[in-house]
């Protein structure tokens, strides 16, 4: 009798074994699942991107408009300003300017080295009204590769300018270069040019500005090994109509004041009324990469500063189409101070 019961008892304590390891699971999965809940929450509670901003502003409208977006979200810390191409020191003034009237005096600007430039300063008067420092503005090559130092693999560098900074923080140190968490550009044409807005016969690429200003540095870059996002003409002729233009300029914030009264002097010098913000989707797309889905693509500069596609292993992660509509919902409300770009 007794070796009859006491495979039954084995046989039992078995199945609570089993049994109490299948209820250790059915808590587990949950905790499991509520873990990684939490950890996505910790890697969000650790602190908005690092990104710091290389521009050429002054000259087109779009970069004062893609510096106002870098200040509107909690998504993102802007880490310092550098100005890149022609006279970088007046880019600065500007650059400082803005951060100041719009009451972010304590973000750094420095510049970078200065190059001949044929572009129109169309903002010029607005800079030159603003102070330079007495002791000028710091070296921008220098800025970038010591707060690359002080914060490795967590700065996002948006580059919208002609390659001139890059290519020379390439050339100083391009161990610590490649130490950036990745490089974000408006620059390149893939399949669409300049005026192609997708409604008429596809008329083929155009040779960028910001590619074909400086040929040699912009290959440097596309050979780094930095991951490379790249936001061309095909995803950025972004049209900021007069209806979008009324909506953001009577608000009357101090960066809508500050866009309107650069806009004026812009369009007063181009005789154009509707700036394209090609460079605010270089910043966007650091604050919500679904506005400009990218793939993986091997791009090789040409002599003339066409990008065209290759063979071989990716060398950028390319977004070739976007929604204007879908942008604009998200830029305005961003501006505006409405919470756009935090939800």
């Amino acid at each position: 009798m007794e070796k009859e019961i006491k495979p039954v008892k084995t046989f039992r304590a078995k199945v609570y074994c089993v049994a109490g390891w299948m209820v250790l699971l059915m808590f587990a999965i949950p905790r499991s699942s509520g873990f990684a809940q939490a950890t996505g929450a910790g890697v969000a509670a650790v602190g908005p991107q690092k990104i710091i901003l290389d521009t050429d502003i002054g000259d087109d409208i779009d970069d004062a408009f893609a510096l106002a977006l870098a200040l509107s979200s909690d998504r993102v810390q802007l880490l310092g300003v550098t100005t890149a191409w022609g006279d970088t020191d007046l880019r600065a003034r500007l650059a400082e300017r803005f951060l100041t009237e719009t009451g972010h005096g304590g973000v750094p600007v420095s510049a970078g080295p200065r190059t001949e430039a044929g572009s129109t300063f169309t903002q010029a008067r607005w800079a030159k009204a603003f102070s330079e420092p007495a002791q000028g503005f710091p070296d921008a090559i220098d800025f970038i590769l010591d707060a690359i130092r002080h914060n490795p693999g967590q700065i996002t560098l948006i580059s919208i300018a002609p390659l001139s900074n890059v290519g020379a923080l390439i050339d100083k140190d391009p161990a610590t270069f490649r130490k950036l968490k990745k490089v974000v550009i408006m620059g390149g044409s893939i399949r669409r040019g300049y005026g192609d807005l997708g409604y008429l016969p596809n008329r083929g690429p155009s040779a960028e500005y910001n590619i074909k200003m400086d040929i040699p540095a912009a290959r440097k870059l596309f050979a780094s090994g930095v991951p490379l996002y790249v936001m061309p003409l095909d995803s950025t002729q972004l049209k900021l109509d007069e209806v979008l233009r009324a909506t953001l300029f009577s608000r009357g914030t101090p960066p809508t004041d500050a866009l309107t009264l650069l806009y004026q002097e812009w369009t007063a010098s181009t005789l154009n009324p509707t700036p394209t913000l090609f460079d605010a989707m270089a910043v966007a797309e650091v604050i919500d990469p679904s506005l400009c889905p990218t793939q993986p693509m091997r791009i090789q500069i040409d002599d003339q500063g066409y990008t065209r596609l290759e063979q071989g292993a990716p060398n950028a992660n390319v977004c070739l189409q976007s929604d204007s509509d879908r942008f604009f919902h998200f830029y305005i409300p961003a501006i505006l101070g409405d919470g756009g770009v935090n939800r």
